[in-house]
């Protein structure tokens, strides 16, 4: 295993944190008379949740096969995120490096926590520069895996972990896409690891908002205690055991999305306004074409809804693979587009 402080990284004032102790931390049956959380004494929804989602993490646990004191479960992604920030970076002297074309909310997050951003960008082919990275001094390092937007999974991670004297956050948010191996696999020899994923993408839940994250248990401890009391709603809890049971429906609905995927990038390849496209291990593909702009305002007249990211890579598009009539519109769409330009 890697040799690992992890005080030193930890912000003073949260490692010596007495977390709040919400009344369910003080009792956590669920046979009594209780008067203890100043809850209305009627109705169906009026208790509060389990503020550690015990029965989640156990079917977590059996899912995946890493322990349930490894797991954190957040109100969505978002919320590891801003966790991770607040416990390991003190607001105006650390300092976070970030990997762009990525996911945004890492910068918005450094924003909002007054932390100073090292860019390192990814090359040109969207794989991450080891030797650029290790040359600058940062308490975090923030990568996607299968990368959004671009669609493709990261090599060189571990060379990345056992250098990086940071804590290294491994966003798997597209994990279930992928033909690569989670990195999760790597918790036991790496306790500056930090993997994210979320029940937002392959398990269909986005609405619900649960996010997910597997690290040490001394990371998972200080993740507990300074998140909010109750910040997965018992909807939300029940929503990702119950899919956590349907696996089969989980596994034909992955099924699907690959098999759209790749029928996607087929038939787009045929559009001659079609210049690129990158490949995926996402459930969406990145695709340069001629004018982004111009084409997404036409979908979007279309009623056909894509991510415009010229703004990060020139002229391409994001598309997420939909169900195949939603697919074959945005492909009679975008054909139509090209023939109007002829």
């Amino acid at each position: 295993m890697k040799q690992f402080e992890l005080q030193r990284l930890v912000r003073s004032n949260i490692w010596a944190l007495k977390p709040y102790s919400s009344a369910r931390d003080e009792f956590t049956g669920s046979d009594g008379i209780f008067l203890d959380a100043n809850e209305n004494p009627f109705g169906k929804k009026n208790r509060y949740p389990d503020p550690h989602q015990r029965e989640l993490k156990q079917a977590l646990s059996s899912f995946h096969g890493i322990p349930a004191d490894q797991i954190f479960i957040g109100n969505g992604s978002d919320e590891v995120i801003d966790l991770v920030y607040r416990i390991f970076c003190e607001p105006g002297r650390d300092r976070v490096i970030l990997c762009p074309p990525t996911y945004g909310m890492y910068g918005v997050s450094a924003d909002i926590h007054n932390v100073e951003v090292i860019e390192v960008p990814l090359n040109d082919n969207f794989e991450l520069q080891i030797d650029r990275i290790l040359s600058h001094s940062a308490t975090c390092i923030f990568v996607c895996s299968p990368n959004n937007p671009s669609g493709n999974s990261l090599h060189g991670i571990e060379q990345l972990l056992d250098s990086f004297e940071g804590i290294v956050v491994v966003d798997e948010a597209y994990i279930d896409f992928s033909s690569s191996r989670s990195v999760t696999e790597l918790l036991p020899g790496y306790p500056n690891l930090i993997v994210m994923q979320t029940f937002s993408k392959a398990w269909a839940l986005a609405s619900a908002r649960v996010g997910i994250a597997y690290a040490s248990r001394e990371i998972i401890a200080l993740m507990d205690k300074t998140k909010p009391p109750y910040n997965v709603s018992a909807f939300n809890q029940q929503e990702a055991l119950k899919a956590l049971s349907r696996p089969e429906k989980y596994g034909y609905r992955v099924k699907v999305i690959l098999e759209q995927r790749a029928l996607l990038e087929k038939e787009l390849k045929e559009i001659p306004v079609v210049q690129r496209i990158y490949p995926s291990d996402a459930n969406f593909l990145l695709v340069e074409v001629s004018d982004a702009n111009a084409i997404y305002h036409y979908l979007v007249e279309e009623k056909v809804i894509v991510r415009n990211r010229h703004s990060v890579v020139r002229n391409c598009l994001r598309i997420t693979v939909g169900t195949p009539d939603e697919n074959r519109k945005l492909l009679n769409a975008i054909s139509n587009y090209n023939n109007q330009r002829r």
